[in-house]
């Protein structure tokens, strides 16, 4: 069985999110998958086979961190879309069957892959009482992201407060089902990118997430409405970094994004 370690996110290695990526001919005992994503040892694994032609969907995807299962994640869809693109087991239009619902991504020729993925519904709450003081920041609003992406999705000051977090990781467990996504406007739009964020995954064990498309879908309705474009650029500001290019499309957002893959092998179990 091939694995591959794919950078996603990004145009270049060593940056962006890494994912594992394995094609099966069908899923294993979860177990097994599970022991494979923490031999991995990523933010997430993925898993993904063919379904029979003519159904709502092309292939199965499933995706695993080294702790647990989860019910979505965009940057190892998209580093999955990447993988069948490259090997040509898929060309175009994949639709993938997920506990999400069947989510949709679509490789150009250049190898820009879009995904397809529900929208968040953000809902304002109260600051909950621990989250600023676990940050270390002041908080100027509280949102929750629905039970698809199950964060705690935080504005912040400014830029600057965002990139210098230096959250207590423990203490973040309490605030959420998955973690905690601290966002600001951009200080300099014309570098690129509309606004910043990071991503603080404790409950699934990913201390800090790298680059998160999931987050993405409540990031990009959140910021669309305050800044008055469906079109944005958002720029995950964690050590390896990457870009996040969104459209929101009411019920449904965009993310697009580039992939590159920097490991293939041979898994011997």
């Amino acid at each position: 069985m091939r694995i591959r370690i794919v950078d996603a996110f990004t145009d270049r290695p060593f940056t962006g999110n890494p994912a594992g990526v394995m094609l099966l001919d069908a899923f294993p005992e979860d177990s097994w998958l599970q022991n494979v994503a923490l031999e991995i040892n990523h933010a997430e694994t993925a898993f993904a086979h063919p379904l029979p032609e003519g159904g709502e969907a092309d292939w199965a995807l499933r995706w695993f961190t080294p702790v647990t299962e989860v019910a979505m994640c965009g940057h190892a869809t998209l580093a999955t879309a990447h993988v069948l693109h490259t090997t040509g087991a898929h060309k175009g239009q994949v639709r993938f069957a997920t506990r999400s619902g069947v989510l949709v991504a679509e490789t150009a020729e250049d190898g820009t892959v879009t995904l397809d993925f529900p929208t968040a519904p953000l809902t304002a709450v109260d600051v909950p009482e621990g989250v600023a003081e676990a940050l270390g920041a002041r908080v100027l609003a509280a949102f929750d992201t629905g039970p698809h992406v199950g964060d705690l999705l935080v504005e912040l000051a400014d830029e600057r407060t965002v990139r210098a977090l230096r959250p207590d990781h423990k203490a973040l467990t309490t605030h959420s089902e998955r973690g905690i996504i601290a966002t600001a406007r951009a200080e300099h739009p014309a570098a690129g990118y509309d606004f910043v964020s990071r991503c603080f995954f404790p409950n699934v064990g990913i201390d800090e997430d790298a680059v998160t498309g999931s987050a993405h879908t409540a990031l990009a309705p959140h910021w669309s409405q305050r800044l008055g474009r469906a079109a944005l650029t958002g720029l995950q500001a964690s050590p390896r970094s990457g870009l996040v290019r969104t459209e929101v499309r009411g019920a449904r957002t965009l993310l697009g994004g580039r992939a590159v893959t920097v490991v293939e092998g041979e898994l011997l179990v």
